[in-house]
C-alpha cells in the first residue's frame, strides 16, 4: 500500500464492489462504502433507544472508574458514543474517516442540544489531524475491523498510542469473530443493531473476509466488507504496540459471563498494574 492518503469518493454515489464483490478486500475501500443512502438509514440499524438501554452505563463507568475526561472517539459513525459521553459529562472530540457520517453524527447532537468537535481523519494518519493527546479513545462499532491489511491495523493501534497521555486507555470492540469462523453467524441482537426489521448478516466469510449485508425494511440493501479478526489476535496486536494491561468483556459481561456473546470489548491500558 502506497504512503498517500485514499481517495474521497462522492458521497452519494451507489456502493460500487465490481464484478467480484468478495475480490474487494482494500482498507481505502471504506471510503466507498459509506454512501449517502446507507449513512441516512444507519440510526435504523442501531435504534439508539434500545442501543442506550442495552448498554448502560458501560462505557461511562469504565471511563469514570479510571478517572479519565478528555475523550477521543475516532469511529464516530452517526454520533451516539459522543453524544452519550458528553451528556454524561465527557470532554469528547469526534473523527471518523467518513465526512458524510460526520455531518449526520453533528446533526444528530444539535438535534439533542449537544455540539461535537469534529475531525475527518483516517486513522493511519491520525496525529496529523488529531492535535493533542488524549485520557481515552474509544473505537467502537466493529469500526476496526475496516482494517484489511496487517500494516494498517498496526499502524493505526501506534496512531492511538501516540495520542493517548502516558497512563491512557483505548476501548476497542468487534464482532465475535471467532464464533463466525468457527461454528457459523448467530446473533441475539440483545446489545448492537437493535433495530427492528432489520438485518445485519454475513453473505459470505472466509478467513480474510466477512462481507455483511444489510437489509431494510423499505427493500434496500447495502454491504460491507470487513478483516474477521479474532479476539486473540487483536489482543495481542494491542500488547505489541505497548498497552500493558487488557481486559476483554463479552457483550458488556464479564469474560465466560455470556456465552458466545456477540461482540468483545477489549479495554487497553497503558500504565502497568500497580504491584
Amino acid at each position: 500500500m502506497t504512503e498517500t492518503e485514499p481517495t474521497v469518493f462522492a458521497p452519494d454515489e451507489k456502493q460500487d464492489y465490481g464484478d467480484d464483490p468478495v475480490a474487494v478486500r482494500s482498507t481505502d475501500h471504506y471510503t466507498n462504502e459509506y454512501v449517502r443512502g446507507f449513512v441516512s438509514k444507519w440510526d435504523e440499524l442501531i435504534d439508539w433507544e434500545a442501543r442506550a438501554k442495552s448498554e448502560g452505563r458501560f462505557f461511562i463507568d469504565v471511563l469514570k472508574a479510571r478517572g479519565k475526561h478528555s475523550v477521543l472517539d475516532v469511529a464516530t459513525g452517526t454520533g451516539f458514543h459522543s453524544i452519550q459521553l458528553l451528556k454524561a459529562g465527557f470532554d469528547v472530540t469526534s473523527a471518523d474517516g467518513s465526512a458524510e457520517m460526520l455531518s449526520m453524527a453533528f446533526q444528530n447532537a444539535a438535534d439533542r442540544g449537544q455540539v461535537l468537535k469534529t475531525v475527518h481523519a483516517d486513522w493511519r494518519w491520525l496525529n496529523k489531524d488529531v492535535h493533542g493527546k488524549f485520557d481515552a479513545i474509544i473505537c467502537l462499532g466493529n469500526s476496526f475491523t475496516h482494517l484489511h491489511e496487517e500494516n494498517d491495523r498496526r499502524r493505526a493501534l501506534a496512531e492511538f498510542y501516540a495520542a493517548l497521555k502516558h497512563d491512557g486507555i483505548l476501548i476497542l470492540d468487534q464482532r465475535n469473530y471467532d464464533a463466525i469462523l468457527d461454528d457459523g453467524f448467530a446473533t441475539k441482537h440483545k446489545y448492537y443493531y437493535c433495530g427492528e426489521q432489520i438485518s445485519a448478516e454475513p453473505e459470505y466469510v472466509d478467513d480474510t473476509l466477512a462481507r455483511f449485508k444489510y437489509s431494510f425494511p423499505d427493500g434496500s440493501e447495502y454491504h460491507l466488507n470487513m478483516f474477521p479478526i479474532r479476539k486473540d489476535y487483536t489482543r495481542g496486536l494491542l500488547r505489541d504496540v505497548g498497552f500493558q494491561q487488557i481486559h476483554s468483556y463479552g457483550d458488556f459481561q464479564e469474560e465466560g459471563e455470556e456465552k458466545s456473546p456477540d461482540f468483545f470489548i477489549h479495554v487497553a491500558e497503558k500504565e502497568y498494574a500497580d504491584e
